[in-house]
């Protein structure tokens, strides 16, 4: 009778938990892909392989791992010329807790630009409480964002 009671509250912590680890690993996986992916603008790769944003959104997805299944739906690309590191000035896609593509565009600029690359993930939430302390983009989805910044190198 005792486990009846707390069966529920016991298994929601526990389904919680493991979400809530499903979470960081992909933050941590979306972190790394976009790095990685964030190198062929840097050295150039991207500009000789003519990368729009469908492009640079294929490599990021490709580099996802085990995540990558429905990532082109989810996963939202800005990259730009920046015009110095401290004060970038870019605009904000996320309007009213959705995204707005139409504010995100793609310039993998030219050899030693300064180039601010931002990739959101949205990811759905099954634990409705877990979904009331995460960053929020719709009900039960959870908003994952990655940011890398550099300057090209002198490509030829």
């Amino acid at each position: 009778m005792e486990f009846a009671m707390v069966a529920i509250p016991f298994f929601l912590m526990i389904f919680s938990i493991l979400e809530l680890g499903i979470v960081f690993v992909l933050d941590s996986v979306l972190e790394t892909a976009t790095m990685e992916s964030g190198r062929l603008i840097r050295t150039g790769q991207a500009k000789d392989q003519n990368f729009d944003k469908e492009k640079f959104k294929t490599q990021v997805c490709d580099k996802m791992v085990v995540f990558k299944s429905d990532c082109a739906n989810r996963m939202t690309v800005d990259v730009r010329v920046i015009p110095k590191f401290s004060s970038p000035n870019v605009p904000d896609p996320i309007t009213n807790n959705a995204m707005d593509p139409s504010k995100t565009t793609y310039d993998g600029g030219q050899a030693g630009s300064l180039i601010l690359v931002r990739v959101w993930y949205t990811h759905p939430l099954v634990t409705p409480l877990l979904s009331q302390a995460v960053s929020r983009v719709g009900p039960g989805k959870v908003l994952m964002t990655a940011t890398t910044a550099f300057r090209n190198e002198p490509w030829q």
